[in-house]
């Protein structure tokens, strides 16, 4: 019996995360807020907005028809034996305050964040740096080896960009030490209604709607574009947009791809702004229960093809366990797919430095 009821409030807790459910018990400002009053009432005006919710380009169940809670129990509990790394993670760490920027040079932290450098531009991304990708600490905790950086390690921040509100995009913690080094924060529309509460004056955030853009300087552009996906913190979903982006820095274009399912819109954003110098694209955190919400890796390879990627930065792995697969199962899967369909890839180590055009890491050093 004691097993029984672990394991229902376990996955109470693995459902809670993966739709951005928490409990009532944590404190309140790890939620973020609802958007109200004027930013509310911009939201109302997107045609994404339906019914009290954002909505996807195409029908976008969050759970497979025929998934089953109980099934979802069971998968966890018979999880593959190498869901999480069984040595520390190998890293570089690099001085990102000296890091040199003729070219775009990302750093990529493990999951979802990194750190873009152009020309006197730093971008930094989905930053998560308080060692888990929940707001409790028993679980979603960061591998061994993958936490190598800090907010104290970031420089001074031209463009914060938040692809979406979950729990391992936005971090309450990072946020909140980060504010002072920010210029400004770029999000999807009704996200700023966290950072607001958590302490980021007004004017310092931007929100988006889908395909809606902002010239940043005389050559930085940056685009919202859809995704397939879904937002929340709280017991309520779709309160808040999810998004990609374009980055068009200093004459080079990138994709900024945050949590999507596959679908229709690669081949259009593709065709709208491609070819991208670079596509960062999610691959990892998987599962047969919610095929539409995350790509499989062997999606990952097709989404690049469609957005016409000279180069794809596979990322959404090497950091936190959030799925059932082994932890480097994705990397594996990608690499083979991707060699079959001869796109070139870049596998960098935790804080090794891509360079855009010129330097792409593609040592493999996952399989321990």
């Amino acid at each position: 019996m004691k097993r029984v009821q672990t394991a229902m409030i376990t996955l109470a807790l693995i459902l809670a995360i993966a739709t951005g459910s928490t409990f009532l018990f944590l404190r309140q400002d790890v939620f973020g807020s609802d958007p109200a009053t004027t930013r509310l009432e911009r939201i109302k005006q997107s045609k994404n907005y339906q019914n009290g919710v954002f909505e996807n380009l195409e029908p976008t169940a969050v759970m497979r028809e025929d998934g089953s809670y109980w099934q979802m129990m069971n998968d966890y509990f018979h999880k593959d034996k190498f869901n999480t790394p069984p040595q520390p993670l190998p890293s570089v760490k690099t001085d990102l305050k000296s890091l040199a920027d003729d070219k775009p040079t990302v750093v990529w932290f493990g999951h979802s964040s990194y750190l873009i450098k152009a020309n006197g531009t730093t971008v930094l991304v989905d930053p998560v740096f308080s060692g888990y990708a929940s707001p409790v600490s028993f679980f979603g905790k960061s591998f061994a080896g993958s936490d190598v950086y800090r907010v104290d390690d970031m420089p001074d921040i031209d463009m914060l960009v938040i692809s979406h509100d979950h729990y391992d995009h936005l971090d309450y913690k990072t946020i909140t030490e980060l504010i002072p080094k920010v210029k400004k924060f770029y999000t999807a529309l009704g996200v700023g209604a966290h950072l607001e509460r958590w302490g980021v004056p007004a004017d310092r955030i931007v929100e988006f709607d889908w395909w809606e853009g902002k010239q940043v300087a005389s050559d930085i552009q940056l685009t919202a574009v859809p995704a397939r996906h879904f937002s929340g913190r709280s017991l309520a979903r779709g309160k808040t947009l999810w998004s990609s982006y374009v980055l068009n820095l200093h004459g080079y274009t990138l994709f900024l791809g945050g949590d999507s399912g596959y679908g229709t819109h690669f081949k259009e954003i593709g065709d709208k702004y491609g070819p991208f110098d670079l596509a960062i694209l999610e691959c990892g955190q998987y599962g047969k229960d919610w095929p539409n919400i995350h790509m499989f890796p062997e999606e990952v390879v097709t989404a690049a093809e469609d957005l016409r990627a000279k180069t794809l930065l596979p990322v959404h792995w090497a950091k936190f366990s959030l799925a059932y697969h082994a932890w480097n199962e994705p990397i594996q899967r990608l690499v083979t797919r991707a060699s079959e369909k001869a796109l070139p890839i870049t596998t960098p180590r935790i804080g090794e430095p891509v360079v855009v055009n010129a330097s792409y890491p593609r040592s493999v050093w996952w399989n321990f």
